[in-house]
């Protein structure tokens, strides 16, 4: 209805637009669709993203079960999400850190109005959450691959999403004691920085690949490996995107902020490789892209961009030198065998973009996201030119306080489930297996090749009268049959 002048004008809206059973009067049509296309994205991260970045990256005979890994714990996160953590992670509050664990199945739940601030049914937000949940544990089996015993992972899963994630989730997004302290957008503590340290901590207690593996483990296909990390990428997009829970001028800028870190990050990385090693790497530029999606990952919708051009430029040179040279000085890390490097690519760049978070923060994004009365901030920087620089340092010693928790209950808890979980089955493979691969842990192989993981007695020879391919076939096949060609 227009008011003009002196009489009223009536106007209808298009029907389309018009609440009904459907389609409640609370629900925003756009704020909906969006979030289930970002969900979406962030699930295509980790199916099939993830699952044909490690099945690429690694060598052929570990193809089949590193891809398989990242399967089943996308499949069986979701079956626990539902069932109990998701209200460990965001429901009523049964301790500090974590919250009563119950069902989030019912229609009437699902199909409620998720908060009094999002205008989007509560089955968008479960799904949502679920996949950063389950990309968090697809992330952590990085550290694992190549030698961890598939039926003790099938039992780790579920396991440490009950006791380490949801508590990460609750204490920091939920309703827990640090909510409404640190400035974590989109999860580099509750994600990355837990799927960094988690993943090392495990690595330590399930042990090393084989020694040929750790000496030889080359990616089995460098373009599937690319094809999966723009899976990553582009995935990001709605791991950002989505953070803000509407569609508004928060999630042009996250997006915006989330692309521009990660080309900065690549293009260091890079510079860096080619600078030290004369040469520049895909696989490291892989790492790099990664790095950069991790570090704006905590401030994407809450900083400017020549702050995430900043980030970016930090984010592929900071994780380079743990990854390139300190870990290869330090035997701290050369005792754990981190398959791809998660530590470095997560954790410290997760860490990284945390307090890069809470030094530039804006204050103007932080209320426009939160609320005027919101409680974070401001970022050290823009403390500095407020004159409140306190403030400033009070953000920043909540970052640190974030980051410790993270890392020092991921580090216990992770522990704990492996103990456990080593008391009812071996957590590493039998080393008679671990020179197989794929064929002994499934039976399956990536690629029908022979001689690689093979066990069985195969002719070699095809009885052809010309000597002169016999001669050929015989030095083709002069490699014993039960050799492995790992």
């Amino acid at each position: 209805m227009i008011f003009n002048s002196s009489k009223y004008i009536t106007y209808s809206f298009p029907e389309s637009l018009l609440p009904n059973d459907a389609s409640p009067e609370w629900n925003n049509k756009a704020d909906n669709a969006w979030q289930l296309t970002a969900a979406t994205l962030v699930g295509l991260q980790s199916v099939p993203g993830l699952v044909i970045l490690y099945g690429s990256m690694v060598k052929k005979k570990w193809a089949v079960n590193s891809a398989f890994m990242g399967l089943y714990a996308f499949s069986a996160v979701l079956v626990c999400w539902v069932l109990w953590a998701h209200e460990m992670a965001f429901g009523n509050k049964l301790l500090p850190f974590v919250g009563k664990p119950s069902f989030a199945l019912n229609e009437k739940f699902l199909l409620s109005k998720a908060s009094t601030t999002y205008y989007l049914p509560m089955a968008d937000f479960v799904f949502y959450q679920f996949a950063f949940a389950a990309i968090t544990l697809v992330l952590l089996a990085g550290s694992l691959l190549g030698r961890m015993n598939f039926y003790a992972w099938m039992l780790f899963v579920p396991m440490w999403l009950t006791l380490s994630y949801t508590v990460g989730a609750f204490t920091i997004w939920g309703n827990g004691f640090l909510e409404g302290k640190i400035i974590d957008y989109a999860g580099g503590f509750v994600i990355h920085l837990s799927s960094g340290v988690a993943g090392f901590t495990a690595a330590y207690w399930v042990g090393p690949r084989s020694s040929n593996d750790r000496k030889n483990f080359p990616p089995n296909n460098i373009i599937h490996m690319l094809g999966g990390a723009g899976f990553l990428w582009m995935g990001w997009t709605g791991f950002n995107g989505g953070a803000s829970f509407q569609v508004g001028e928060i999630t042009s800028l996250a997006i915006f902020n989330t692309h521009l870190c990660t080309a900065t990050s690549i293009l260091v990385w890079l510079s860096l490789d080619m600078l030290v090693y004369k040469k520049g790497s895909l696989i490291g530029s892989v790492q790099g892209m990664i790095t950069g999606l991790v570090c704006i990952t905590p401030g994407a919708g809450l900083v400017d961009p020549w702050a995430a051009i900043l980030m970016g430029a930090l984010s592929g040179s900071i994780p380079w030198y743990t990854m390139m040279v300190l870990h290869k000085r330090s035997s701290f890390f050369q005792s754990v065998d981190d398959t791809l490097g998660v530590f470095h690519t997560h954790a410290v760049a997760g860490i990284l973009g945390g307090i890069l978070s809470g030094v530039f923060a804006k204050p103007n994004l932080l209320k426009m996201l939160y609320g005027p009365k919101t409680s974070y901030g401001p970022g050290l920087f823009y403390s500095y030119f407020d004159g409140n620089v306190s403030q400033g340092i009070k953000q920043m010693l909540y970052q640190l306080l974030g980051a410790f928790f993270i890392t020092l209950w991921n580090v216990v808890i992770t522990s704990l489930v492996c103990i456990i979980v080593s008391l009812i089955m071996d957590l590493r493979m039998q080393e008679e297996d671990l020179e197989v691969g794929d064929d002994a842990a499934h039976g399956e192989e990536a690629y029908v090749l022979w001689g690689d993981g093979e066990k069985r007695s195969l002719p070699l020879r095809i009885h052809i009268n010309s000597p002169t391919i016999i001669s050929i076939s015989h030095q083709r096949h002069s490699i014993p049959i039960n050799k492995v060609d790992g």
